[in-house]
């Protein structure tokens, strides 16, 4: 009987062959997905700015990682906030100054804004001016902050809408610098007068923190009781995730997904790499 042999040790080594290639190929991918588990649990993860509450160091549109390890590992670490960490683990209080991404005490969304008050300390404020401990922070009048119009941002009622030499459409608002006793400083902006700008002293809490925007007229934050989608009250450091740490991307709210090269145009490279 005519015919061609068949090799059936050859076929076999090649069968061997794939199905080795196959088991090597999933468990790279195995690996690859604890790699980027344990990153985004233990190092950063990405966060993005969809407010103007921490104007001006933040932008709406920006996008930033945040250091996961300063305040110590918990379930909101994890992805899907999965409860398998008692508490926090290598818990740390943050310290005054820093931006600070944390759950919002009722509705659980991710809120950011700068810690002020630590346990023991009594804040205040007092026509506009943040007190202390019974010492009012320096706050220093600087420039006035420009941003211009754009998808992603608008002008405050208060702001002075304007545009500037090169038919650019920008808001302008009234800047300042804050220097805390450590020396740590940074930029708020103001809106004139508001009721908010005088509040009773509130001593904060063991466990708590007392958070504030930049934008200090256009926040919700520990002034406010907590409620869902606003005021966030004193902030338990149980809900603490993270503490912001770079902007890694910054867009005007522009681009278009059928159309890539709005992807570049819309960017704020200037901001990109930013250090927090």
């Amino acid at each position: 009987m005519d015919g061609n042999p068949v090799d059936t040790n050859a076929s076999a080594a090649d069968a061997g062959r794939e199905g080795e290639s196959w088991g090597s190929f999933f468990a790279f991918l195995l690996k690859l997905v604890l790699v980027v588990l344990v990153f985004r649990t233990f190092v950063f993860s990405p966060f993005s700015i969809p407010s103007e509450s921490m104007l001006p160091r933040l932008w709406n549109g920006d996008y930033l990682l945040a250091a996961k390890w300063p305040y110590g590992i918990s379930k909101y670490s994890l992805p899907f906030e999965l409860p398998v960490v008692p508490g926090r683990i290598l818990a740390s209080q943050p310290e005054r100054g820093d931006i600070a991404i944390f759950k919002h005490p009722i509705d659980g969304t991710d809120y950011i804004k700068r810690v002020i008050g630590l346990p023991g300390d009594t804040v205040a404020m007092e026509d506009g001016q943040l007190v202390l401990n019974g010492t009012p922070v320096p706050k220093e009048r600087l420039d006035d902050f420009i941003i211009p119009v754009s998808a992603n941002t608008g002008c405050a009622l208060s702001a002075a809408r304007e545009t500037d030499a090169d038919g650019t459409e920008v808001c302008r608002y009234a800047r300042y610098r804050e220097t805390l006793p450590s020396g740590k400083s940074y930029e708020v902006l103001d809106f004139g007068d508001r009721p908010i700008d005088t509040t009773r002293p509130v001593i904060v809490p063991e466990g708590r923190l007392f958070v504030m925007g930049d934008n200090r007229d256009n926040s919700q934050d520990s002034r406010f009781m907590a409620t869902p989608g606003g005021g966030v009250g004193l902030v338990p450091q149980g809900l603490l995730v993270g503490r912001a740490t770079v902007i890694m991307w910054s867009t005007d709210g522009s681009a278009e997904w059928i159309k890539p090269w709005t992807w570049f145009s819309a960017a704020r490279w200037s901001r990109i790499g930013d250090t927090l």
